[in-house]
């Protein structure tokens, strides 16, 4: 992993985030065909915020996101921008799916 510098007038910075959301009550439900969907989702959330997605990873009960911010990116609202926006979509998606989980 190298470290992008991002250049601005008053600062000079790097921020990185390793961000691991479980699913609820960890059930293993993500899937192939899920994952990939989640994964567009996200990349749309992430451009839209200004954000890079590094990597990303996933087993049946959870996700691993590494996130490359801007110094103005608030982490709490993008986050929780992130899980809410992903969840519907997820949800409204896969909704027959998951309501042998839910």
């Amino acid at each position: 992993m190298s470290h992008k510098l991002t250049f601005n007038n008053h600062c000079v910075c790097s921020i990185n985030y390793h961000l691991v959301l479980v699913t609820k009550y960890r059930h293993k439900c993500i899937n192939v065909k899920l994952s990939s969907s989640l994964y567009q989702i996200i990349l749309n959330i992430c451009s839209s915020w200004k954000t890079t997605l590094n990597e990303f990873n996933h087993d049946k009960d959870h996700i691993h996101l590494l996130l490359e911010c801007t110094h103005n990116i608030q982490p709490s609202k993008f986050i929780n921008n992130l899980k809410t926006v992903s969840s519907r979509l997820i949800r409204k998606k896969y909704s027959t799916y998951l309501d042998q989980y839910y």
